[in-house]
């Protein structure tokens, strides 16, 4: 798998009012990883993903997509817009448009940004929302679903875009607890059809279940890197091992 990258951050930086939040990270992509982002909160997680979707400009570092080679602190519109159209981001609080129905929020991206024909963009909004569970509720608003619901719509708008790659941002972290289960079981599926995914997450049996690598940060450094399996059995560095164990996820 590893021969086929997809996706290779090299050195990326950030800093906020001069305090460093990312240290050069590094972080190699294959066609149908999932890789679990994991780390304390404020260890720079976020910030990461988000600057591999240009959602933040790095100070420095590299983005090798699928062959095409971006410098991140001097990116352009179009370079960010470039990158987006392959991508998708899931955010934590779901970000759907209150006075849009479940359908039109799936489907204004495709319209929009994309510029497919209504049709067409009403045919993949509806398959998405099938795979999420939510193909009965093409006229429910938002207020109308739970808070597992909004973000399986999110995650259907995210699927419609026919992304090679999903980010997903602490996708569950919203939840109330019992559906947490709902959100983490569509990601389980789409893990299984060998979808390219980046998910920043707290939830260790997620990531030791489904993930295929783990990149472990702290500090904005990267303290391990590698696959998952060897992370949560014999994790290398006496942090490392304590956060696993101390998430009771060994």
């Amino acid at each position: 798998m590893m021969d086929d990258i997809i996706l290779k951050a090299e050195g990326v930086r950030k800093s906020f009012d001069g305090r460093e939040v990312l240290r050069g990270i590094d972080l190699e992509v294959a066609r149908g990883d999932v890789v679990a982002i994991l780390g304390p909160s404020g260890s720079g997680k976020t910030t990461f993903l988000r600057c591999l979707n240009f959602l933040e400009r790095a100070d420095g570092g590299t983005l090798r997509f699928d062959g095409d080679l971006y410098d991140l602190s001097r990116a352009t519109r179009a370079d960010a817009a470039a990158v987006r159209r392959r991508t998708a981001f899931v955010f934590q609080n779901y970000n759907l448009f209150l006075n849009k129905t479940v359908l039109q929020n799936v489907t204004l991206g495709l319209t929009t940004a994309r510029r497919l024909p209504r049709d067409e963009a009403r045919e993949r909004a509806v398959r998405a929302l099938e795979k999420v569970g939510m193909a009965d509720r093409l006229d429910s608003y938002p207020s109308q679903l739970s808070g597992g619901q909004q973000q399986r719509v999110a995650i259907a708008r995210g699927l419609a875009a026919e992304p090679e790659i999903l980010f997903f941002d602490e996708p569950t972290s919203a939840l109330d607890p019992e559906l947490i289960g709902e959100v983490l079981a569509v990601m389980r599926t789409l893990a299984e059809e060998g979808r390219t995914m980046l998910v920043v997450t707290h939830e260790m049996a997620f990531a030791r279940g489904v993930s295929s690598r783990v990149l472990f940060m702290e500090n904005g450094a990267v303290l391990e890197s590698g696959p998952s399996r060897e992370f949560f059995e014999n994790p290398k560095t006496e942090r490392s091992r304590a956060f696993v164990e101390g998430l009771g996820a060994r």
